[in-house]
């Protein structure tokens, strides 16, 4: 409850109405308390009391009671009985501007980030890598950036591992090491990372966080972030937020001290942000936490025990609103005293002992005083809220979200040219070249197999035409034939008539004369060899 009387009102103790100060209250703060102690209930009050004085908030509904506050409460028995204890005659209940987000776009406007905004660091948180492998993805950014390729979404991202992976040996000497069995690591977390749904997470167009940074009708903006479903994947629900904070962060400007932040941020289930986080990082939560202060944004942490929060980051918090803690274990004794030990002693009661006996709606509250000090620790009662206590209806929920002055400008995913695109142009590109390559090798290969063959064929016809170049003509081999007839007829003849002049025998007369006789047997010898070559050449 917000007014000039009592600035941010939150509570009433003994001494009357407990109000946060508005120049202290981005001093951050913590609600801490055991399940069903009433912290959702404070963390309504509170975030109420922001909204009347005109400082939009974010905050994650768990379990969708938060969506209330979109909606006028009204009086109940519970609420009466308040109303005398706190002197509240006619309380004006009232519903608080509210624009609903969902990581998964189911119930509200889709809250997207693109890989490259959210950075290799906190990826690698996400993704739950070892130094090694961290260092491998850092190499990836450092050469999408140099390359201007833009890492948008998961596929981006996959590309660019793939494309790292085989190019490795052209940037180990610029950017180190790239072990391909790290890169083989980051793709499997990815695979994991699918199936949580952050595919829908990160992407085009990307959320503007001066969106929630607004107002309607003089109230600031109750930005409500569906985590019903996120909760359930600690590691992105945590990381989602912290990526928040650090946007946030370094989109600001610088504001110094102001009447009232810009920006108040409620980070509910606090405990899985630190759970399984290293010292570096959380060094930077701590940085961010407590630099982002300077820029008008106050961080409140919803948690069951104070000791869920690491000590430096506990020593950040100034306005304190402590619920009951139950004390059955040693250890749950030792969150009692931490938690008591936070907190500035009232001689009236001993903190410790209250912590353990406070009533459901009941708080030790302490805040910072005008100067920065936090106050004297007092047991109050938490303020009741103007809206609506509980989780809206569906169709109640679906018509803020059409009403929101937001709507379309996130529902539509984008899918410009980005890493995927270019390196799978790339590659076409290289695969369109090896393969002109490899046709071109393999016709260099058949007309070499095929120049082979000409030079063979050329060799035999060069030995054939040698072969004939030697061989006699046919005229010649004419000629020799008649010339071995008629040497052999004669011899013939010669013969014939020594043998008769030694017998003494009368020669017989013969029809054919010598010279007949040479004549036939040339003819005869000439035309079996021209023969013999017609043949030989048909045959061929």
């Amino acid at each position: 409850m917000y007014d000039q009387q009592h600035g941010l009102y939150i509570a009433h103790g003994p001494q009357g109405p407990i109000s946060i100060i508005g120049k202290m209250a981005n001093r951050h703060g913590l609600i801490a308390g055991a399940t069903g102690t009433g912290k959702t209930v404070t963390l309504q009050v509170m975030a109420e009391s922001f909204c009347q004085a005109g400082v939009p908030c974010f905050m994650a509904d768990m379990k969708g009671d938060l969506s209330g506050i979109s909606q006028a409460g009204k009086t109940s028995g519970f609420i009466e009985k308040r109303q005398v204890e706190f002197g509240i005659d006619n309380p004006q209940f009232q519903a608080c501007p509210v624009r609903f987000y969902d990581v998964y776009g189911e119930q509200g406007h889709p809250m997207r980030t693109t890989v490259s905004q959210m950075g290799p660091d906190l990826l690698a948180r996400l993704l739950e890598l070892n130094d090694t492998q961290t260092g491998v993805l850092n190499i990836v950014f450092r050469i999408a950036d140099d390359r201007g390729l833009l890492l948008d979404d998961m596929k981006d991202l996959r590309a660019m591992l793939d494309y790292v992976s085989k190019h490795a040996s052209q940037y180990t000497s610029t950017y180190g090491n790239i072990a391909p069995q790290s890169v083989g690591a980051i793709q499997r977390a990815l695979l994991t990372l699918d199936s949580q749904g952050a595919d829908k997470f990160f992407g085009k167009p990307s959320f503007n966080i001066m969106d929630l940074i607004d107002r309607e009708g003089g109230k600031g903006i109750m930005n409500v972030l569906a985590a019903d479903k996120l909760m359930l994947k600690p590691k992105l629900y945590s990381t989602f937020l912290l990526w928040l904070m650090s946007e946030l962060y370094s989109t600001l400007p610088e504001v110094g001290e102001l009447d009232m932040p810009k920006l108040v941020f409620f980070f509910d289930e606090a405990h899985m942000l630190f759970d399984g986080t290293s010292k570096a990082m959380v060094d930077k939560i701590e940085q961010v936490i407590r630099l982002i202060r300077s820029k008008g944004v106050g961080i409140y942490f919803v948690t069951q025990s104070p000791t869920d929060l690491p000590e430096s980051i506990l020593g950040q918090l100034g306005n304190r609103v402590q619920h009951a803690l139950r004390a059955f274990t040693p250890k749950d004794q030792k969150a009692v005293r931490t938690a008591a030990e936070t907190f500035r002693p009232n001689p009236e009661f001993k903190t410790e002992d209250a912590i353990t006996t406070l009533e459901t709606g009941e708080a030790l509250v302490s805040v910072l005083d005008s100067k920065g000090a936090p106050t004297v620790v007092e047991r109050a009662r938490i303020l009741f809220p103007l809206s609506q206590i509980g989780a809206v209806s569906e169709s109640q929920r679906a018509d803020i979200i059409k009403a929101s002055l937001i709507y379309g400008r996130y529902d539509k995913a984008e899918d410009r040219e980005s890493a995927f695109e270019v390196l799978l142009a790339q590659s076409e590109k290289e695969a369109q070249l090896a393969q002109a390559d490899a046709d071109a090798k393999a016709a260099a290969k058949e007309e070499a197999k095929a120049q082979k063959e000409r030079e063979k064929e050329e060799a035999r016809a060069q030995k054939e035409r040698e072969k004939e170049e030697k061989k006699p003509s046919m005229w010649k081999r004419v000629f020799k034939a008649i010339g071995t007839a008629i040497t052999a007829t004669l011899a013939a003849i010669v013969g014939r008539k020594v043998q008769e002049s030694i017998t003494g025998k009368k020669p017989r007369k013969s029809s054919t004369s010598t010279t007949g006789r040479i004549a036939r047997n040339a003819t005869s010898a000439a035309t079996r060899t021209i023969t013999r070559d017609i043949l030989g050449n048909i045959m061929k």
